[in-house]
């Protein structure tokens, strides 16, 4: 059984030392316990700094090209050198590499494929008021939309099965904690939830410049990935309105028209609207039944790049930046 512990990184020469010290070399049920620094577009001494601690793996990009590709190289690497489990942890040295026992332990016992680890926002002490209740919500709303209960969706201390690293799609390049929930719920990719500890806070988080941006865009991901998923119904919905609208507007226009017909000529208005939104109901379902036809298309894609994807694992035959 072989874990691998990806870091991704972007100028960490300050906290990465930290991050090392606390990640475990032995865990019980693991033959080897390797790393894999990502070096993200860094421009200090990251890199020297992983080698002379013996991390055993570097893939390098040439420049910066943001998180969501990071992890999606380090997932490639990971399984191209026979990874059974795939940690993710933050090279800022937020989370505490001692709970990576506890994070690994329901896929050591076959109970789950994914595992996220729970901050317990609510407790942090360096988190504001608005932060905690917006992780809350934002937690709820995800859940919510993925049928699976994960109480904090935007923790990047996660553990992967090499099945599920097999079978997700990396599709954000921004960030892939809330794609990742949303895709495990969709294809009942068993996920598990463990409380972790966090360690005291070095810096400040560079993945987004302010929590508004970063709502902004995990909004942005919430809406495509679910709507990849679920386009009938979202566009049947929407069509539906439409069409419900459009015919009371009618239905008043043809009142006017037979009961009072002094007053319909001044509501045609509503009579062109009434037509707007019926054609645009009507576009909406159709647009829904194409968009489900191309998930239907998606779903043998993904299951085609899942076997290809595990081919190239078991040979190592991926190609891959410099390592």
């Amino acid at each position: 059984m072989k874990l691998l512990i990806q870091i991704p990184c972007l100028n960490e020469e300050a906290t990465l030392p930290a991050t090392l010290r606390d990640i475990p070399r032995t865990i019980p049920g693991v033959d080897s316990v390797e790393i894999l620094v990502i070096d993200d577009g860094c421009t200090d001494r990251t890199v020297e700094i992983a080698r002379a601690a013996g991390v055993e793996h570097i893939v390098f990009f040439t420049g910066n090209r943001g998180l969501g590709y990071a992890f999606a190289a380090g997932f490639d690497y990971s399984l191209s050198v026979g990874a059974d489990i795939i940690v993710n942890t933050d090279g800022d040295n937020q989370y505490c590499g001692a709970d990576i026992p506890k994070l690994i332990a329901p896929i050591l016992a076959h109970r789950a494929d994914i595992v996220i680890g729970d901050r317990q926002c609510a407790t942090v002490a360096h988190f504001s008021w608005l932060k905690r209740n917006l992780q809350s919500l934002g937690s709820r709303v995800v859940s919510f939309l993925a049928g699976i209960e994960v109480s904090d969706v935007a923790s990047g201390f996660r553990a992967y099965s090499r099945e599920a690293a097999l079978r997700l799609v990396n599709s954000t390049s921004f960030d892939h904690t809330v794609d990742h929930v949303i895709q495990a719920g969709r294809r009942k990719i068993v996920t598990k939830v463990v409380p972790i500890r966090t360690n005291e806070k070095l810096r400040e988080s560079r993945l987004f410049s302010s929590i508004w941006t970063f709502i902004s865009r995990s909004i942005g991901i919430m809406v495509r990935v679910y709507a990849s998923y679920r386009a009938l119904v979202l566009f049947t919905i929407a069509g539906l309105i439409s069409l419900f609208l459009g015919a009371l507007l009618g239905v008043r226009f043809l009142y006017f028209f037979f009961f009072v017909p002094s007053e319909s000529d001044s509501h045609v208005q509503s009579l062109i609207l009434a037509a707007v939104l019926l054609i645009a109901g009507f576009q909406m379902i159709m647009t829904g039944i194409l968009a489900d036809l191309m998930n239907s298309t998606r779903s043998i894609i993904e299951d085609t790049n899942y076997r290809i994807r595990k081919l190239e694992a078991k040979r190592g035959g991926h190609e891959l930046p410099n390592a």
